[in-house]
């Protein structure tokens, strides 16, 4: 028998959403003592949208605009065989060059590490920037690999049969993040 979810918690709605997201832009404007040589670099595909919104925000306070990258880690995932015999690639579009440069890495959710170890591994590919720091939506444990996110909206502990997914407008329609959890299968009787 196939295993079914059901949902568990709606933890964010839209307001919480965008004020997590407010909260994110000032704490990285503030850490980085501005927006001077900073890139926001979105990891597909639900970070590029997340990416694009903490840059308007920072552009509403500093009154600039500050580049938006898309980082597609499809070729440097470790699971690659795993996820499909053909797997989509998308293209990579950093608009300036990342050398020396001040890179904030965004996505939606950080689970256990493999999707930014393999951004990391795609950004070195492209250049030597001065720093890259991590910005994520939600942070829900489990970490496989030493990696701990610079700026966090939410943290929420989860159970690893627990599916955390972030729902986002410009993709789903809606500004939400919910928890689903597996149910176990059922057990036949004898």
């Amino acid at each position: 028998m196939s295993e079914s979810a059901f949902l568990k918690a709606c933890v964010m709605d839209p307001d919480k959403m965008r004020r997590s997201l407010y909260r994110l832009s000032h704490e990285i404007t503030e850490h980085n003592k501005g927006i001077t040589d900073l890139v926001l670099v979105g990891i597909r595909t639900r970070g590029v949208p997340l990416a694009n919104r903490l840059a308007e925000l920072i552009a509403e306070f500093e009154n600039a605009t500050i580049p938006v990258g898309v980082l597609d880690i499809t070729f440097y995932r470790d699971d690659l065989s795993l996820i499909s015999a053909q797997p989509v690639i998308r293209r990579t579009e950093i608009p300036v060059n990342i050398t020396g440069k001040k890179i904030v890495l965004v996505d939606d959710v950080l689970y256990t590490g493999r999707t930014v170890r393999a951004a990391l591994d795609a950004l070195m590919d492209l250049g030597r920037p001065d720093s890259i720091q991590l910005a994520v939506l939600i942070d829900r444990g489990h970490r496989e690999l030493p990696i701990r996110a610079d700026f966090v909206g939410k943290n929420i502990p989860t159970a690893k049969r627990e599916v955390v997914h972030v729902k986002l407008k410009e993709i789903d329609g809606a500004d939400q993040v919910i928890i689903e959890e597996q149910s176990p299968p059922s057990v036949l009787a004898e």
